[in-house]
């Protein structure tokens, strides 16, 4: 009987551990923050935790309140390069009203609004008119017509890349785009649309594959990965499969690599679907601790060992999940420790490799050293069945390539950076619910990459892609010269020709 109350009890606290943690999720706070996750820690203080009552942030990127950047508002000047309008609001008389005789303008107050002119749809007509001799009747000339994306098709290439930008760019599903096209009086098909959308993507292949090569060539990549429901067989049934996600990003150290992401889908998340995608390459990857990556590290592979730097933000994250339904000084003393180090992060982050490298060696090192010491020391304190006991031998079994940042300060603490471009394959799952066929995904994948790269290097990605097809289209750019058109190489055509080709 004892020992029936026993289990009853022990099922009844995990049950409560449990829903505590639930709650914590739906109702509670969402940041990682020491200073919110910490938040009251001073009355369970032990006196084993020493000085955590002013938690230093350890959020992703925390930046110092004194180093923090200016917000970039438009307080008091609108841009100079957009387009002004000029309205001139003249008085009702300028007689004067004493001796009714003229009055001379002395200045004038000028006040700026941004305004908005909603898109605008119009019919380009192609007009090529044909001459004939006439003394010899059977010459004739006429101008050859101009290419298009779609040949004998009623749409111009800038308008597929207005609607390629809001499906994969802005996330705005075909079905949307369709009603505010009827909102004008044009009725198009979503199966339109997603053609359109293809054709696009087919035009882009070469340029996508290039980018993918681009980032495998860097010593250094991050890598993901995340579900992608997709309509399997003829019966309508979704299966799910993966997007990886690749990138690069070498602006935390001001080194060569610029921004840049391709998405890649697949019909697994297994080791050997990500050693074919990266092929021969061999440098160090940044990932999570999941275990397809693991084989990734064998010296025995055929191209090279790969170097394997794990996610700090990761294993941070395990410790506030479990602090916020445990409240436990032993991991309140871990997210201290953690935040700590992220602190450092953020005031050598913009500054050289070495000069990082040099600050992690004498800041950070001993604070790992310390949090090891702490990891080491509670697992012998507590049950192997706790979760606490599990998320501490996770750290140990990562501990290699969680500090492989404090041998390289090219390496990031975690893997952020590739975690930021999964949002937008989220936010457009959920608006699409899922991505068609197999080739659907295949088009999603390739179509996202290239407008993600470009909002990543500050461009407008629609002014981009348009830019970018009419070139490929028009013939003016060829597929040994796509270079150029990568969105860090890429400089705006000036040639209203070009424009107007469109």
């Amino acid at each position: 009987m004892t020992r029936r109350v026993a289990e009853l009890e022990a099922e009844l606290e995990a049950a409560s551990k449990l829903l505590s943690t639930y709650k914590a999720m739906l109702f509670g706070s969402r940041s990682e923050k020491a200073r919110v996750v910490l938040d009251g820690q001073e009355s369970l203080d032990l006196g084993d935790l020493g000085a955590i009552c002013i938690a230093t942030p350890a959020n992703d990127h925390p930046m110092p309140r004194a180093a923090k950047p200016r917000a970039k508002r438009n307080i008091g000047a609108l841009p100079k390069h957009l387009p002004r309008v000029i309205h001139v609001v003249e008085p009702e008389s300028t007689q004067c009203a004493c001796c009714r005789g003229g009055m001379h303008k002395i200045g004038e107050d000028v006040s700026e609004a941004l305004d908005v002119v909603p898109a605008i749809l119009r019919v380009i007509a192609t007009v090529r008119p044909r001459y004939a001799c006439r003394a010899c009747e059977g010459s004739i000339v006429q101008a050859p017509a101009p290419r298009r994306m779609i040949e004998g098709g009623m749409t111009t290439t800038s308008l597929i890349a207005w609607i390629v930008t809001q499906r994969f760019a802005w996330y705005l599903p075909a079905y949307r785009q369709a009603q505010m096209l009827a909102g004008h009086g044009l009725q198009i098909d979503r199966s339109t649309l997603t053609r359109w959308v293809k054709r696009a993507a087919w035009w882009l292949e070469g340029l996508y594959d290039l980018q993918l090569q681009a980032i495998h060539r860097q010593s250094r990549i991050h890598v993901d990965e995340t579900r992608m429901p997709v309509i399997a067989g003829g019966k309508g049934k979704v299966r799910i499969d993966q997007f990886w996600t690749h990138g690069m990003d070498d602006r935390p150290w001001n080194g060569p690599a610029p921004p840049a992401v391709c998405y890649v889908h697949a019909r697994s998340r297994s080791h050997r679907t990500i050693s074919e995608q990266l092929g021969s390459y061999h440098g160090v990857l940044q990932v999570d601790g999941y275990t397809a990556y693991k084989g990734l590290g064998d010296p025995n592979r055929s191209s090279g060992a790969i170097q394997l730097a794990f996610c700090l933000a990761h294993l941070r994250r395990r410790f506030v999940d479990l602090h916020k339904s445990t409240r436990s000084p032993i991991t309140a003393q871990i997210i201290d420790l953690l935040g700590r180090v992220y602190g450092i992060e953020a005031e050598i982050r913009g500054t050289s490799a070495e000069h990082r490298l040099l600050i992690r060696q004498e800041k950070s090192r001993p604070i790992m050293e310390e949090l090891k010491v702490l990891l080491d020391n509670t697992l012998s304190r507590v049950s192997r069945a706790s979760d606490l006991a599990g998320h501490i031998r996770y750290a140990q079994g990562h501990w290699r390539g969680l500090n492989l940042f404090l041998e390289d300060g090219r390496i990031e603490v975690d893997n952020n950076m590739i975690e930021r471009q999964m949002r937008p394959i989220g936010i457009g799952r959920r608006n699409s619910l899922f991505a068609g066929n197999e080739g659907g995904a295949h088009t999603w994948a390739v179509l996202a990459s290239l407008l993600q790269t470009a909002k990543l290097n500050g461009l407008d990605p629609y002014n981009w892609l348009n830019d970018v097809l009419i070139r490929m289209v028009s013939g003016e750019v060829l597929n040994n010269d796509l270079d150029q058109l990568l969105a860090w190489n890429w400089r705006p055509a000036n040639d209203p020709a070009v424009q107007w080709a469109a």
